[in-house]
């Protein structure tokens, strides 16, 4: 399963296969781990509200459910390049069938459920910044797909990208 990524040296210092996207998005996500701010008293609270806790934890738990989902989908043609994998399989069934990038919007919907679960406005910036480099590698990645699956076009115009409706996220009223 992790062979033939396309992994080199070279494509860290030139981008080749858009190593720089898998950087940036494994920063953003490293950065979640920064602590909390502002913390609850800075909205009033003596503590962050349960519910709002609980819906957070909920979010990521389905963020890893979906990435489950993703990987066990994907199989072989796993990679975590934008540059798809020579011989790749386009999927277009299971979580595949409700959109395109079915692995980024399950690290959108963890950061989303950090978010939530602690108001943080640091963890909001993330989120926001996330959603920017993951669109961008997603925009990448789908012009490699369009030249290995001619069918790719018709796949795209009837499924959404990375979230059904959502400005930035699903661009097939741009295509």
């Amino acid at each position: 399963m992790f062979s033939g990524w396309g992994l080199s040296w070279a494509g860290w210092f030139d981008n080749r296969r858009g190593e720089w996207w898998l950087v940036a998005q494994l920063l953003l996500i490293a950065a979640h781990l920064l602590p909390i701010w502002p913390v609850p008293t800075f909205w009033g609270l003596v503590s962050w509200p349960r519910l709002l806790f609980a819906l957070g934890l909920l979010l990521l738990a389905l963020g890893l459910i979906r990435a489950v989902q993703s990987l066990l989908s994907l199989g072989a043609s796993l990679s975590p390049l934008p540059v798809p994998k020579q011989h790749n399989q386009l999927i277009r069934t299971g979580v595949y069938s409700h959109c395109r990038h079915p692995m980024y919007q399950a690290v959108l919907l963890c950061s989303l459920g950090v978010v939530v679960a602690t108001g943080s406005l640091v963890h909001l910036g993330l989120f926001v910044a996330l959603a920017v480099v993951l669109r961008g590698k997603a925009r990448f990645e789908e012009l490699g797909l369009r030249q290995l699956h001619p069918d790719y076009v018709a796949y795209a115009a009837s499924t959404p990208a990375i979230a059904n409706h959502w400005p930035g996220l699903d661009w097939r009223s741009l295509e």
